[in-house]
């Protein structure tokens, strides 16, 4: 004869009394918290299309030299400032992105933050992490700027010394999430480490590197305070940045807003307004990459 047994009638509906009353409570706090941070964003947003948008045009974007500030009314072309933003971040990701995945290589998979060499470095890519991005511009005009004079390639120094400690510690934590049962089960088949961390590591962790690595390029393209000691401003383009001053759109921003003619003015919103579309187009561009990562890896 079959014995049967009843299931415990378990309730799983939300919370009774208290409980429930807590939980309404938080829920409308988180939202009017958002709310909250919401709304001066979006309000910057909404000013800066307004004054910027009526400037934008593709041959605002792509002719030059921009007008001095002398000229009251006329807006001109901002191409020398775009042309000089891209190269000089083009430069300055050259060169952290590279040192700044092999350092996290580095302290995840060799060091494991031990030892002189991973100590120091985990040391000094957190101690560069909060360092005031003027300090980092004052820094590259001591020691490159007065041996070598003004140029883009100082100023590359200067946003990459930026972008390094972030390109570090997002790449350091992506690294830490794959899981160890990959590189033992690589290990077992007799593969080196470095072709563990090359094959099964990195490809494993690709989707979190690049979108880490996006958002330092983001970060450095809009800063303003290093520009201003190491390449000048001027309103030219200039596509060597070895040699001679160069401009970007933050030392454009800087520079005609605090004018006071119109159309100094409106050139500073229209380059505010491509500057901020540009950290756009790369903040959907790294949780484009990330989630195609995690959807193939899913697969």
């Amino acid at each position: 004869m079959a014995v049967v047994t009843e299931q415990p009638n378990i309730d799983l509906r939300e919370p009774k009394g208290w409980r429930r009353t807590s939980n309404r409570i938080m829920t409308w706090l988180m939202v009017l918290s958002f709310i909250l941070v919401i709304i001066p964003l979006a309000f910057v947003l909404f000013t800066v299309i307004i004054k910027g948008a009526p400037v934008i045009s593709w041959t605002w974007l792509t002719t030059g030299p921009i007008p001095p500030n002398v000229a009251p009314a006329d807006v001109g072309g901002i191409g020398p400032a775009v042309l000089g933003t891209i190269l000089i971040t083009f430069w300055a990701t050259l060169m952290a992105v590279p040192l700044g995945i092999l350092g996290a290589i580095y302290l995840n998979e060799y060091s494991g933050g031990r030892g002189l060499l991973g100590g120091l470095i985990g040391f000094f890519s957190d101690v560069m992490t909060g360092v005031p991005s003027i300090v980092m511009g004052l820094f590259i005009f001591s020691i490159w700027v007065l041996h070598f004079g003004f140029s883009g390639f100082a100023g590359s120094l200067a946003l990459g010394c930026l972008m390094l400690p972030i390109v570090i510690r997002s790449t350091y934590e992506m690294l830490r999430l794959v899981p160890n049962s990959l590189r033992e089960g690589s290990y077992a088949l007799g593969a080196t480490k470095a072709r563990v961390t090359v094959t099964v590591v990195l490809p494993a962790a690709l989707g979190g590197i690049v979108s880490g690595a996006l958002l330092a390029i983001a970060r450095a393209a809009g800063e303003t305070a290093p520009l201003l000691f190491t390449i000048l401003v001027v309103t030219t383009a200039n596509p060597n940045v070895f040699s001679g001053p160069n401009t970007s759109l933050p030392s454009q921003i800087f520079t005609n807003a605090s004018s006071a003619f119109v159309g100094a003015q409106a050139r500073g919103w229209g380059a505010a307004l491509t500057l901020i579309a540009i950290c756009f187009i790369l903040m959907i561009a790294a949780r484009i990459v990330t989630a195609r990562f995690t959807r193939f890896q899913q697969h």
